[in-house]
């Protein structure tokens, strides 16, 4: 069984999934969690407490389903690794469904709340560089400010496609199609 800190944490990524952070009430998360209130106290002091270690965890799922899903496959070749990892945030699942509506509308409600945007740039900046990592070892020549730059690019263009599948604006499968162009793309370009 999961420890509680894991429980309450999965019920606040569904219910800002299915109702946004303004929907987000420590009362309706204890009886989501099956825990009482006071143990979301004891664990996360606040309610402040409880999105900043929302984000942390939809981060550390992906993080962890992408890289489960990226070592099954053995993937050697590092433009593969690329593809498959930006490609995995459009997984038709319930957990990545979940993690990236929650992720939207946790970055929606930092533009209004300073701590939680602060929480929300360093998240975005970790991802941001792991991505440029990536596109470091597909193209090893390249300067770090250059695959830091694709990456935000790339990243950006993931978000505004996930935002678009998640409302029904696009499939699944069209929103892979074209992170997968986009990285061709900016590949090409690089090489260059």
């Amino acid at each position: 069984m999961a420890d509680r800190r894991t429980v309450i944490m999965e019920a606040a990524a569904r219910l800002i999934a299915r109702r946004g952070v303004r929907g987000l009430r420590i009362e309706e998360l204890a009886a989501e969690a099956e825990v009482s209130n006071g143990l979301i106290y004891y664990h996360f002091k606040d309610r402040a407490g409880v999105l900043r270690a929302t984000l942390e965890f939809i981060n550390n799922r992906a993080e962890r389903y992408t890289r489960d899903h990226v070592a099954a496959e053995h993937l050697a070749d590092p433009r593969r690794v690329l593809e498959q990892t930006l490609l995995l945030e459009f997984q038709d699942t319930a957990e990545v469904r979940e993690n990236s509506t929650a992720w939207g509308e946790l970055r929606a409600s930092a533009m209004f709340d300073d701590l939680l945007r602060a929480d929300l740039a360093e998240a975005t900046k970790a991802w941001d560089q792991e991505v440029a990592d990536l596109i470091a070892d597909v193209v090893p020549s390249l300067a770090p400010s250059a695959a830091l730059a694709a990456a935000q690019r790339l990243t950006t263009l993931l978000e505004g496609l996930s935002g678009r599948w998640l409302s029904g604006g696009l499939t699944v499968d069209r929103a892979r199609e074209l992170i997968l162009a986009a990285i061709t793309v900016e590949l090409t370009h690089l090489a260059k």
